[in-house]
């Protein structure tokens, strides 16, 4: 394990070495792209919603969701941290200015620590609403923090919001990026997270 574990490499492939990355990470990518996108699509519907049925169904879908995502999150960046990603190839090393592959790796850091604020930050707002979460209906799981209301309404809800919409944002960047590479740069960047 390095030093630096979220740092991509930037070096010459080695000969033979893979370019992509394996498929347990390939699908960890993509089934959390997924997760992230249809959560937060939902959490944006049913904020608009006035309390009904529907909205409590929706909101229960949204926290095991959240939880769900916290999990695999976890799941990826342990086996990040014990499979090192490919090398860039030394076309794009050789292409991209400096500040390009600081704000690559920024970006990448970035989207690892709100994989892990985003859902944390939602189940912190419900344990203060005093609304439990249970995993599936069936699998309850201990309050965050202790139930204060005006606290979760004032602080937390909005740092939940922030923080999703900042999750969007960075993750527009990195689709961005990747579209650029691949229609622009011409590269083979976008091909070693494709499936």
């Amino acid at each position: 394990m390095s030093a630096e574990p979220l740092k991509h490499p930037v070096a010459r492939p080695r000969p033979g070495g893979g370019r992509r990355y394996g498929a347990v990470a390939i699908a960890l990518h993509w089934l959390l792209a997924l997760m992230i996108a249809a959560s937060f699509s939902v959490g944006l519907y049913m904020a608009g919603l006035p309390f009904s049925p529907l909205r409590l169904r929706l909101f229960n879908w949204h926290k095991w969701a959240g939880i769900t995502i916290l999990t695999l999150s976890a799941v990826r960046l342990l086996w990040r941290l014990s499979h090192p990603p490919p090398p860039l190839s030394a076309r794009i090393v050789d292409a991209m200015p400096g500040w390009q592959l600081s704000v690559y790796r920024s970006t990448h850091l970035l989207l690892y620590l709100l994989f892990f604020a985003v859902p944390l930050l939602g189940w912190a707002y419900t344990s203060a609403l005093g609304l439990p979460v249970v995993l599936f209906g069936v699998l309850p799981l201990p309050d965050f923090v202790a139930v204060d209301k005006e606290f979760a309404e004032a602080v937390l809800k909005p740092m939940h919001q922030v923080s999703a919409f900042l999750l969007a944002a960075v993750v527009g960047v990195h689709i961005g990026a990747a579209l650029k590479h691949r229609f622009v740069d011409r590269d083979d960047l976008l091909d070693r997270m494709w499936i």
